[in-house]
C-alpha cells in the first residue's frame, strides 16, 4: 500500500500517524514544505522517501509530488493530511490521481461550510441555530431584529476561533463590519448558551463508527482567544446518550468514511425555543480530521489506548487490531498567556500534581495565539480533583 501523508511534520505530533503507519507495513511517502534535515528522526525513519515542495499552497508543486511518486512507486492508495486546512487539497489531489479511499473534491463540498454543515445536521434530526450570511449592516440588523443580541459572526469556511466576533450591541456590530477581512463570507447565527460537547472518533469504510470520545470545553473558546485568556478544556469519563445519539447520527447523514472525525454540538445550560431544554444537544459545527491541539495525546491519555495505531490499523487492515479504552479518567487542558499575571507559581503546580501531569509544554507561537503559552495536561478519576487543578492553574492575583 503507498499512503502520501501530507505536511508530516505539523502539527508536531503527526509524525505519530507516519510511524504508526509505517509499522503496519505501509509504504508511507511524505509531501511537506519543511527541509528534511529539520524533520524529526521518528519521522524520517518512517517515511520511505520525502518530497519537498517550496509552498504547499502551490498545487502545481503538489501535483509534480504526487506524480514522481506516482511513477516511482506506481498507483498511490491514500492521500491524507489529517489537517483542516489542507482537507480541500486532499481531496483535489484523490480526483486528480482517481484515489477512492477518501472523500473527492466533489464530496468536499458538504464539509466546507458552516451554512453548508447545518443542512446535514437537519437531515440527522439535529436542531441548530438560526443563521443569515452576511451582506451589510441592513441585513445583520434585520436578522438580530429576529433573533435578538448576542450574536456570532465568523468566516463561513474557516478554521479556529481567531476571526469569531460576538456581538452585543450595535457598537459591536460596527467594530465587527469595519474589521472583518475583505472577500471573506461571514455568517452570523444566534447565540446558543450552551457549553461546547464533542463527538470524536474513528470511522471506517462504510462510515461504521470504530471508537468514540469526547471531550467539553464549558467555556467559550471564542471568548478565551478575543479576550486573551486561559483556556479550559477536559476528555470526560463517557458519552452520554443524547451525544451519542445525535454523534453517530451525524456520521451517517455526512456519510463519514475511512477517517477522523470531529464533531461539534452545544449542550444546552438554559432551554430556548426551537432548540430545546437544558441538557439537550444542538449542532454546531464538523470537522473531519482529528480534534485540534493535544487533543488527540489527550485522549490517548483518558483512554490509556493509542488512537494513532487504531487510526493506522483502520487504514491498513480496516478494522481495529489493537486494544481499545477498558476504563476511562478525566483529562483536562488548561493553559496560561505570557501577558497574564496567575497567582500560583509554576513550581507550585508541578509539584502538587507530580503524579497527575502528563505533559506540559510551551507551545509554538503558531499555537499560542488560540491556545496560550504554557499548557499542562493532567489526568484524574473525579472531576473535583480535576476541576480544582484548573482552578489553580488559572487563578489570577486578587485586584
Amino acid at each position: 500500500m503507498n499512503f502520501v501523508f501530507i505536511s508530516p511534520h505539523f502539527p508536531t505530533n503527526y509524525w505519530n500517524f507516519v510511524q504508526r503507519l509505517h509499522l503496519n507495513g505501509v509504504n508511507v511517502l511524505g509531501i511537506g514544505d519543511c527541509p528534511y534535515d529539520e524533520l524529526r528522526w521518528e519521522l524520517k525513519e518512517s517515511l520511505t522517501e520525502y518530497y519537498r515542495v517550496d509552498n504547499m499552497e502551490h498545487y502545481d508543486e503538489m501535483l509534480r509530488a504526487m506524480g514522481y511518486f506516482t511513477f516511482k512507486y506506481g498507483k498511490i492508495d491514500w492521500v491524507e493530511s489529517n489537517n483542516e486546512y489542507w482537507l480541500e487539497q486532499d481531496a483535489q489531489l484523490r480526483s486528480d490521481f482517481n484515489i477512492t479511499t477518501g472523500l473527492n473534491a466533489k464530496e468536499i463540498s458538504r464539509y466546507k461550510s458552516k451554512s453548508g454543515m447545518k443542512a446535514y445536521y437537519e437531515k440527522a434530526g439535529i436542531p441548530v441555530a438560526r443563521y443569515h450570511m452576511v451582506q451589510g449592516k441592513e441585513d445583520c440588523l434585520k436578522f438580530i431584529q429576529e433573533v435578538g443580541y448576542p450574536v456570532v459572526a465568523k468566516p463561513d469556511s474557516g478554521v479556529g476561533a481567531s476571526d469569531n466576533w460576538k456581538i452585543k450591541n450595535e457598537a459591536d456590530l460596527e467594530n465587527f463590519l469595519d474589521g472583518k477581512r475583505y472577500g471573506v463570507q461571514y455568517i452570523m447565527e444566534e447565540f446558543v448558551d450552551g457549553e461546547i460537547v464533542t463527538f470524536d472518533g474513528i470511522s471506517g469504510r462504510n462510515a461504521e463508527i470504530f471508537y468514540a470520545t469526547s471531550h467539553v470545553s464549558p467555556d467559550s473558546i471564542m471568548d478565551a482567544v478575543n479576550d486573551k485568556t486561559s483556556l479550559w478544556y477536559y476528555v470526560d469519563k463517557s458519552i452520554t446518550d443524547n451525544l451519542r445519539k445525535a454523534g453517530e447520527a451525524t456520521i451517517k447523514a455526512f456519510d463519514a468514511r475511512n477517517r477522523f472525525f470531529h464533531c461539534e454540538f452545544f449542550r444546552l445550560k438554559t432551554g430556548k425555543p426551537g432548540l430545546g431544554k437544558k441538557g439537550d444537544i444542538v449542532g454546531l459545527e464538523v470537522n473531519m480530521r482529528p480534534a485540534g491541539g493535544f487533543t488527540v495525546d489527550m485522549e490517548n491519555f483518558a483512554g490509556s489506548l493509542d488512537l494513532y495505531q487504531l487510526w493506522a490499523d483502520m487504514v491498513a487492515f480496516g478494522e481495529m487490531r489493537h486494544p481499545l479504552a477498558e476504563r476511562m479518567q478525566y483529562c483536562a487542558c488548561a493553559t496560561r498567556r505570557d501577558e497574564n499575571r496567575y497567582s500560583v507559581p509554576e513550581w507550585e503546580i508541578l509539584k502538587r500534581y507530580q503524579k497527575n501531569l502528563v505533559m506540559v509544554e510551551r507551545l509554538p507561537e503558531v499555537l499560542a495565539e488560540t491556545m496560550g503559552n504554557m499548557l499542562y495536561i493532567a489526568c484524574f478519576e473525579t472531576k473535583e480533583e480535576m476541576d480544582g487543578f484548573g482552578k489553580l492553574v488559572m487563578a489570577s492575583p486578587k485586584k
